[in-house]
């Protein structure tokens, strides 16, 4: 069985729903307290790929969940994101200029309205999950309020992210650096997965939540070893953010650990590793696939 239209179609679509919803459901730049608002805002709607969201949607129509729930659920998880990436560019963290070839939040906005935006998309993203709660379905929603809180808390993002500073200070093994980043990276990409299966009334056999995890984990580390080898063959121009400052910092990467042949080499093994997993899910999986196969390839 084919998808019913073309991946690069089907992503398209995807982003423009996404786009609009993100843009109604904001609180409007002119509402006060504007500055915060248009952070907010610009942060969240300044571009990007939206693959977590995209990821949340693939895995909700390969199990036929409703189109509202799910486009809500999407948006929640790109509000997480946003919030985690403006907190990233902060200087107490990577002290970054450039994001989505813009110049960072902190940059355009000042530390404090920066700091703020971030820890309002961060409420927001609850609240959106909570929003269309209907009678008799609050326990599915708790799941999904209880999904993302973990994903991008100590045992998630957050740690992830608290473990990486750490690192900058002493040396990490392979295994360490694949626990931290099933956290820092992993955790937000398996919560998007998941939160897929969450967004209707139909409880999912628990060996496709089991098989959907697998997946999802190996997903998200060949996303990060991609990220790493980009680090260093990518240009600042191409990637939209500072490349280089992975060395810059003194960051354990795989390209550090491995070397960039051995990491190049580790990227192909985990995105067949990845694929097998995704293969053992029943249903049309070709979006999930192409996902994969997209994040394999990126560029930026």
């Amino acid at each position: 069985m084919t998808p019913p239209v073309t991946l690069d179609l089907w992503i398209e679509r995807q982003q423009q729903a996404l786009g609009t919803f993100l843009a109604q459901q904001l609180p409007a730049p002119a509402q006060s307290p504007q500055d915060l608002h248009q952070a907010m805002r610009y942060a969240t709607l300044g571009g990007g790929k939206r693959l977590r969201a995209l990821l949340t949607l693939a895995c909700a129509e390969l199990l036929d969940m409703p189109r509202e729930p799910s486009l809500r659920a999407a948006g929640s998880l790109e509000l997480i994101h946003a919030y985690s990436l403006i907190h990233d560019d902060l200087p107490c963290m990577d002290n970054d200029a450039l994001r989505r070839g813009q110049p960072t939040c902190h940059i355009r906005f000042g530390e404090a309205t920066a700091l703020l935006a971030g820890d309002a998309l961060q409420s927001l993203a609850f609240q959106w999950l909570t929003d269309s709660c209907a009678p008799g379905h609050e326990a599915r929603h708790l799941a999904q309020v209880r999904l993302l809180a973990i994903a991008s808390g100590s045992r998630g993002m957050a740690g992830g992210q608290a473990l990486d500073l750490a690192s900058h200070r002493t040396s990490l093994s392979l295994d360490e650096l694949e626990a931290m980043h099933l956290k820092k990276t992993g955790a937000l990409i398996r919560a998007a997965v998941l939160l897929g299966t969450l967004c209707g009334t139909t409880d999912i056999a628990p060996s496709i939540i089991h098989d959907l995890t697998h997946f999802a984990n190996r997903l998200g580390l060949l996303y990060q070893i991609v990220d790493d080898i980009l680090d260093v063959t990518s240009d600042s121009a191409t990637l939209g953010k500072t490349a280089g400052k992975d060395d810059a910092h003194n960051k354990a990467t795989y390209v550090t650990l491995l070397g960039l042949g051995a990491a190049r080499d580790k990227a192909a093994e985990v995105l067949d590793e990845t694929l097998v997993a995704l293969a053992r899910v029943p249903g049309n999986t070709e979006y999930l696939r192409g996902l994969t196969q997209r994040i394999s390839a990126r560029h930026h």
